[in-house]
C-alpha cells in the first residue's frame, strides 16, 4: 500500500477527479482546501514581510491510499489532469503505508 499525496490548483480538481473515477478499482480520495506559498525564484523577501507572509494562494490537497499495483496509473492520471505547464501547477509524492484498516471492520482480536 502507498499514500499518494498531491497539491494541485483548485481549477484542476474536476479534471483530476473525473480521470480517477474512471479507473477500475479506484479506492477513493480525501480532498482538502488549503492555502500555501512556494519558493520565490531567488528573490530576497523585503524585511517587513519575512516573518509573516500573507500572500498565500489557494490549493487543493489530495490524499489517496492505494494498492501498489494501482499507484503508477493513479500518479499518471493526477499528473495529466493537474499539469498545465505553468508555475504553480503543484506537487505530487508517494509514501509507503505501514498498516491500513477500515474502521467499519471489526477490531482484530488479541
Amino acid at each position: 500500500m502507498k499514500h499518494i499525496h498531491a497539491i494541485i490548483q483548485p481549477f484542476r480538481l474536476a479534471k483530476v477527479r473525473d480521470a480517477l473515477r474512471g479507473l477500475p478499482g479506484f479506492p477513493g480520495m480525501t480532498v482538502q482546501r488549503i492555502q500555501g506559498f512556494s519558493q520565490i525564484d531567488g528573490a530576497e523577501l523585503p524585511r517587513d514581510i519575512k516573518g509573516e507572509l500573507t500572500d498565500y494562494s489557494p490549493g487543493i490537497r489530495l490524499g489517496i491510499i492505494a494498492p501498489d499495483d494501482l499507484v503508477p496509473e493513479i500518479v499518471r492520471r493526477i499528473h495529466a489532469g493537474a499539469h498545465t505547464g505553468q508555475k504553480g501547477d503543484g506537487i505530487l509524492w508517494v509514501t509507503p503505508v505501514e498498516s491500513f484498516m477500515r474502521l467499519r471492520e471489526p477490531p482484530a482480536k488479541g
